[in-house]
């Protein structure tokens, strides 16, 4: 899955001071932080703002993401594993996910090679979107739903418009700037035979992650993306891009969080991955 925002103001803080006074006399300094807080009651209230649970709000910051999506297309399985960021902020009493993607790998079962471009993953950006955060046995788990993303291809509503089927509609776009429709998957089958597939996808995906400990997530990815293959530099590649479906052994495509500072960007994150995440995994079944 070529998986993979805008930012978000963090909410005023409101506090209302309290005090309790014991006794019968009452001084002029009591009377004062009374009415201060009064106040700024009052102007939380004005304001309608919330906040998130305090158990909740443990998430905010900038967590490192990898994600593997187990497919197969007939005999050809394939692993997609995608690294990126996701920040997320408190709005409004609710946690907001907002999603970038840095870099991707591919694996496959087949004597074949495919990568994708750093500029063609960065190029799936999903909007961002309120989680849902429960506790499970205890812990806290972090539901993502789907946000239909199209890339490489403009929809005017995401997340109903069909894909077209026509490589010539106009609404292709050239999402990684090569020159080509689409986005381009290159493919290397021997030091002879080499190509390029052109594609649009949809990229419909969620994830659900219990919080291990305060500094990591763990747990899986769905995903129903759809794709348009665009054209090929040669007849011959346009075999291998229909639509994958998922493995339905959803241990097969696990997503991992990793907590780090808000100042990491990609080049850090592809310099410490290895730190970070397991080692690239490879079709096993």
């Amino acid at each position: 899955m070529m998986k993979h925002a805008p930012r978000h103001p963090s909410d005023r803080r409101h506090r209302s001071v309290g005090w309790v006074a014991r006794g019968l006399a009452v001084s002029m300094l009591v009377v004062l932080l009374g009415t201060l807080a009064g106040a700024g009651a009052a102007d939380a209230s004005a304001s309608g703002e919330a906040r998130a649970p305090k158990s909740q709000r443990v998430l905010v910051g900038r967590w490192a993401h990898y994600d593997v999506v187990a497919y197969q297309e007939g005999t050809i399985k394939t692993l997609i594993i995608s690294y990126g960021f996701n920040d997320f902020s408190e709005k409004k009493g609710r946690i907001i996910d907002s999603a970038s993607f840095c870099f991707s790998e591919q694996r496959t079962n087949q004597p074949i090679q495919t990568t994708l471009s750093d500029v063609a993953t960065q190029a799936i950006k999903p909007p961002s979107t309120p989680v849902v955060v429960d506790r499970v046995k205890g812990r806290l788990r972090v539901s993502r739903p789907a946000t239909p993303t199209p890339v490489g291809i403009r929809l005017e509503h995401p997340a109903v418009d069909p894909l077209p089927t026509d490589p010539q509609d106009p609404r292709v776009v050239d999402d990684d700037g090569d020159g080509k429709p689409g986005v381009t998957v290159k493919i290397r089958v021997s030091d002879s035979l080499t190509g390029e597939l052109y594609i649009a996808r949809r990229e419909i995906f969620a994830w659900q992650a219990v919080l291990e400990n305060r500094n990591r997530l763990e747990g899986v990815v769905t995903d129903h993306s759809e794709q348009l293959v665009l054209g090929a530099s040669d007849p011959i590649f346009t075999t291998s891009g229909g639509h994958w479906v998922q493995h339905p052994d959803l241990r097969k495509s696990p997503v991992i969080l990793r907590r780090v500072g808000s100042n990491w960007d990609c080049r850090r994150l592809a310099a410490e991955r290895a730190a970070l995440f397991p080692p690239t995994p490879e079709v096993d079944w």
